[in-house]
């Protein structure tokens, strides 16, 4: 029992500590901090206001727009006091039989603030009017119209362009949990599988990866954030993807590839971050979006390939299975790609799966040795 509990403990704080170390978590969000900040650099996010607001969270988002109108309302309500109090027709003023209002029925701030609502809601009970008297009171009908349009248009746009972020078309976009190196055509492979859960495509899809490791130069400097390019393709080739389905997109590990120089054990001992990026067009509102993830040296498993899952039936549709998304099976592979170039039958067997726990699994016919990641 209590070896059970220390065994969790142990991958709690595992996996608190990969979480704390990744640049880019799993769901695509950067773990990044800025520090120091002078007072007149955060002054340029007022500037770009319509970014800042955009890009707030919906709590803000909606205090603010409760606390525009609110603030408006009963600002135009003390000026709609005002001129009434200048013209004597409050209740406490005591104004003569025949006197003209400038605001009929605006006797108090209580009413004066429910006429700068009705007048910036244009709702028009009918209580409560202006009259041509007072001059000043209908340039403030004009100022009060003007500036409730503005606020209605801004706060709509801000709404719908949080609706619309091509963030939330990211969400349906899906990496999976592990990647796997296996041989694929006659060489050593890195394989990612990436799956469209909509069925509109994405237009003009590209993938590509940075590796991320510290490195120090012949100088002596070091590069904490030393950025590597990864070339990823699918058998089609790497650009304009025709993402219809999951695609698998592996990356050739040749004698230029950063993985060149590891082997099935030291891959888990080498401290790097593989960030993997998809950029395309949403086929129904048109508008960009990046999806994003990232594998380190734990997340990545030598000598598994992934299982098939696109199948056609007998009516001559094709079916994708997403219960094998995330089931990979072992395959001869050699233990370093040096091997794989150099040394014919030097194969790696690999029986050790890792369960992933972000799909659901069905119950199907499982080919024998299948592994859940």
């Amino acid at each position: 029992m209590f070896g059970s509990l220390s065994k969790r403990i142990q991958n709690y704080l595992a996996e608190r500590r990969s979480r704390r170390t990744r640049l880019v978590t799993k769901d695509g969000r950067c773990n990044i901090e800025y520090g120091n900040i002078k007072y007149s650099r955060r002054f340029a996010f007022l500037a770009d206001f319509w970014t800042t607001f955009v890009e707030i969270r919906w709590r803000f988002v909606l205090v603010f727009f409760i606390g525009s109108f609110t603030l408006s309302w009963f600002i135009f309500g003390l000026l709609w006091y005002w001129i009434a109090r200048s013209n004597g027709d409050l209740t406490w003023q005591n104004p003569p039989d025949g006197h003209t209002a400038c605001v009929d029925n605006v006797i108090g701030l209580t009413t004066a603030f429910l006429y700068s609502l009705e007048t910036q809601t244009t709702i028009g009970y009918g209580g409560r009017a202006i009259t041509p008297l007072c001059p000043g009171a209908v340039a403030l009908i004009i100022i009060q119209s003007l500036v409730g349009a503005i606020i209605n248009c801004f706060m709509c746009g801000v709404i719908l362009a949080k609706i619309s972020l091509p963030k939330k078309r990211a969400k349906t976009i899906k990496f999976s949990e592990m990647a796997v190196i296996s041989p694929k055509n006659g060489t050593l492979c890195l394989s990612i599988r990436l799956a469209n859960l909509r069925k509109t495509l994405m237009i003009g899809s590209q993938i590509y990866g940075k590796l991320l490791r510290t490195t120090i130069t012949p100088d002596g400097e070091t590069i904490i954030m030393d950025q590597v390019n990864i070339d990823f393709m699918v058998d089609a080739g790497k650009d304009n993807l025709f993402f219809v389905c999951p695609l698998t997109l592996y990356h050739v590990i040749n004698k230029s590839s950063p993985f060149f120089e590891m082997a099935v054990d030291t891959l888990h001992k080498q401290e790097f971050e593989l960030v993997v990026f998809l950029d395309g067009t949403a086929e129904s509102t048109s508008s960009s979006c990046q999806v994003r993830t990232s594998f380190i040296p734990q997340e990545i498993m030598w000598g598994y390939n992934f299982l098939p899952i696109i199948s056609r039936s007998k009516e001559g549709k094709y079916r994708v299975d997403f219960s094998n998304f995330s089931k990979v099976v072992p395959v001869a592979t050699a233990h370093c790609a040096y091997c794989f170039h150099n040394i014919k039958g030097h194969h790696h067997h690999s029986r050790d799966g890792h369960d992933n726990q972000g799909f659901e699994v069905i119950d199907i016919n499982d080919p024998p040795n299948a592994t859940k990641m």
